[in-house]
């Protein structure tokens, strides 16, 4: 067996699992990365995967496997720099492991990431809003989680991992009415409830009756709702909602677009983006700043304060005395 096997065992049971203590969503993402990086080595080398060496996955292959991911895979750059982010943190933790592949680490390491596009992110208006909040059945058991679950996730802009990590104990409606949940980088952070968001929860938890440590949105085995179940249920709830607003046709309404609605709802109210990032539990209050530049209500009350172009330059001077006498006449 060569040294890669045992070093990316190690990667994910020592590295990931003991000292950084990543999480599942981690774990996955890097797993599906070096998994279609070591298919695609065996494949070009003809050796097997167990047989692979440091050695092997050298700069022209990573490259060649960046390339197939664009290219053959379909992947966006964004993908792209995902995978080549797992491929990094491998090769950081081999160097520590075997000084021996420096010179071939240190060039994959060198490999930079591709410049992406930044687009306007998506977020939904207030009708829209109404519109998707009503196409649940509220006749039905699935009906009413579904929308407790899609109105916590519009006020809150909770994460759709944390949404699904939510346990019935983590609710808590009395004074100063809160959700506790455990969000990216195993962070702490409480966001406050509003009344109509109280109310829906109290009828969910009360019809729902789970214990403390129970899901908070399950199945009806009681598991919690996987990610792709709550995407697919906003897909089949926008759709329907675009019966009674137009506006929806056409547009991808996704967990994520209800985060974005969160976040663009408080920047309408005024609130400063430094407390929207702690809202939304960003690292980096930079990242809040994609919000402002999808707002162009905000840009349009720029331009408003700015001098018509016609507008001569330069400080107001009082005319003469005898022209104001002439030009009160």
């Amino acid at each position: 067996m060569s040294a890669l096997a045992p070093t990316l065992q190690a990667f994910f049971t020592d590295r990931l699992t003991q000292q950084r203590q990543a999480s599942p969503n981690t774990i996955a993402a890097y797993r599906d990365a070096l998994k279609l990086l070591v298919t695609f080595a065996a494949e070009r080398t003809g050796a097997s995967p167990s047989n692979l060496d440091i050695a092997d996955l050298d700069t022209e292959m990573i490259v060649g496997f960046l390339d197939h991911l664009e290219h053959e895979r379909g992947n966006s750059a964004t993908t792209r720099n995902a995978r080549l982010a797992a491929i990094r943190s491998l090769f950081h933790f081999a160097a520590l492991r075997h000084p021996e592949h420096a010179a071939v680490i240190e060039r994959v390491l060198a490999i930079p990431p591709k410049r992406t596009d930044r687009v306007l992110i998506t977020y939904l208006s207030d009708p829209e809003i109404d519109a998707l909040l009503a196409a649940p059945d509220s006749t039905t058991w699935t009906g009413r989680r579904d929308r407790a679950l899609l109105t916590l996730a519009i006020q809150t802009g909770l994460r759709v991992s944390e949404l699904i990590g939510l346990r019935c104990g983590d609710v808590h409606l009395g004074t100063g009415a809160h959700v506790v949940c455990l969000g990216k980088g195993r962070k702490q952070r409480m966001t406050p409830l509003t009344r109509e968001t109280i109310d829906v929860l109290r009828a969910w938890l009360r019809e729902r009756a789970g214990q403390p440590l129970a899901p908070l949105f399950p199945i009806r085995s009681g598991t919690p709702l996987s990610r792709d179940a709550i995407e697919r249920r906003i897909s089949i709830y926008a759709a329907r909602a675009a019966g009674s607003c137009p506006t929806l046709t056409g547009k991808v309404v996704t967990a994520h677009v209800l985060r974005h609605t969160a976040a663009m709802r408080l920047l309408h109210a005024g609130v400063d983006t430094a407390v929207i990032a702690l809202w939304l539990g960003h690292e980096d209050v930079e990242t809040t700043q994609i919000y402002i530049h999808a707002d162009l209500a905000l840009k349009e009350q720029a331009v408003a304060r700015t001098t018509p172009l016609n507008t001569t330059p330069g400080r107001y001077q009082p005319s003469d005395t005898i022209l104001a006498f002439l030009d009160s006449l």
